[in-house]
């Protein structure tokens, strides 16, 4: 099944970078355009100027941009900025952070390398579907730089918490590094160089399958990476670094793993009342208005009460009137025609239910029109969402912004669904907190070999 290994990670110089927290950065896709220049301007050797902030739509519209940014990568390795550890290693990755519930919590994880196999093997598994211009601008910065900059995040099962407590019992006694992301989270990187614990990593996850969190579009860029070295060395060997990719692992059991729910704010075209949403919404679900307090008590309201409900319930709530709605779905609903089309695996999903219950038969909102209009916006913050929903109420005559909150979605549905070989709607998960950009770079050097130890 998974084939881990150890590598020789590279990292910024702490005799060079004295303050890590300048550098690294979120995952190239959560950068807007204004943020990835507050990256510049704190320091030129961000990693955004290796990691390029995701172009997406407009990919290849900079000219050079790739050759670019494998010289400042070479640039850097010549001037010491940038270091590569000596031995290969596996590395220890904990994150101390805050919960948006105000709980403390610390996500305990691994960063290695894990052999590529392509989906339909069943090793690495994904649930959510990629793009290819995402794809395409991924892979020539890849090619070019022979560099993976970030990690694939993906978790396993491991009930007894075995591979954790191995690299603790093994790890180096000081971090390689300490730094704080943008959110105030600690982030703490160990060594482990130890062969006995790496191959005890290495058997664990030999008889397991691993499932991508966040991070599809990295692993199909990889893929294809390969693919296209392999047409111009059909004899690559299965030891080669283009084999593999850095990924951050967690176990799924572990206590600090946290999904956060993604709200959407639609966008009905038209003036609608709440009383007119609500009767439309009235053929898949029972409706309980909630009263009293700001529209910021309302709402934290709705997220306490969907929080302690059972089975799939929404918050709804009207910018333009200051009204909020608890939904719970009726059990009659299921025999919806649009969600008896799904899946079984899927019917269950609070966001499948949302857009196929909810927007498509209460509302006749269906998800090309969603698309093609830009109709829905997503937003992991409640707060955020509020705000632009009330905005929006006051500003725009031609459509009624409406604010629906989901809760998040389960972990253990998240693994049903990659098992089951099926794909979640987009913005189903929504991970926190991110792990960061250039904590550790992967070079891929055609000429280097992955140690593959077994006990």
């Amino acid at each position: 099944m998974a084939v881990v290994a150890p590598f020789r990670g590279i990292r910024y110089n702490p005799d060079k970078i004295e303050n890590l927290e300048e550098v690294v950065t979120p995952p190239y896709d959560v950068i807007n355009e204004e943020e990835g220049a507050s990256f510049l301007d704190r320091n030129p050797y961000s990693m955004i100027q290796l990691d390029l902030r995701n172009t997406s739509q407009e990919a290849g519209s900079e000219e050079g941009r790739y050759q670019d940014a494998r010289s400042r990568f070479d640039q850097w390795q010549d001037d010491g900025v940038l270091i590569r550890d000596r031995e290969p290693a596996i590395y220890l990755y904990y994150i101390d952070y805050t919960h948006p519930s105000g709980r403390r919590l610390t996500r305990k994880g691994l960063v290695a390398l894990v052999g590529l196999a392509e989906f339909e093997e069943g090793i690495v598994k994904p649930h959510e579907k990629t793009f290819d211009g995402v794809i395409a601008d991924r892979l020539e910065l890849m090619d070019e730089c022979r560099a993976q900059f970030s990690q694939v995040f993906s978790i396993y099962s491991d009930p007894e918490q075995f591979v954790i407590q191995v690299l603790e019992n093994a790890r180096e006694e000081e971090p390689v590094c300490v730094t704080r992301d943008h959110h105030d989270n600690t982030h703490t990187l160990w060594r482990v160089t130890d062969s006995r614990a790496l191959a005890l990593v290495h058997d664990f996850f030999a008889a397991r399958s691993v499932y991508i969190a966040d991070g599809h579009h990295r692993y199909t860029t990889a893929l294809a990476c390969r693919r296209r070295i392999r047409e111009r060395n059909p004899d690559l060997p299965p030891d080669s670094p283009f084999n593999f990719i850095m990924m951050y692992l967690c176990a799924s059991e572990d206590q600090g793993l946290s999904v956060l729910p993604t709200h959407r704010l639609v966008r009905w075209p038209g003036l609608h009342t709440a009383d007119q949403v609500v009767e439309r919404l009235r053929h898949g679900f029972s409706v309980q208005e909630l009263g009293g307090g700001s529209r910021e008590t309302l709402v934290g309201e709705l997220l306490a009460r969907m929080e302690d409900a059972r089975g799939p319930v929404f918050g709804f709530y009207h910018a333009g009137e200051d009204r909020a709605f608890l939904l719970a779905m009726l059990e009659s609903a299921a025999d919806d025609p649009h969600l008896a089309a799904r899946p079984p695996v899927l019917r269950r999903l609070d966001v499948v239910i949302l857009s196929d219950l909810l927007l498509d038969s209460c509302l006749g909102l269906d998800h090309d029109q969603c698309l093609r209009q830009r109709l829905v916006s997503y937003y992991s913050d409640p707060d955020e969402a509020l705000d632009v929903a009330v905005k929006e109420a006051i500003a725009d005559n031609n459509a009624t912004p409406l604010l629906f909150l989901l809760n998040p979605t389960p972990v253990q549905q998240v693994l049903e669904v990659a098992d089951k070989g099926e794909i979640m709607p987009h913005k189903s998960t929504y991970f926190y907190p991110k792990i960061l950009t250039g904590l550790l770079i992967n070079k891929l050097d055609s000429e280097e070999r992955i140690p593959l130890a077994t006990t």
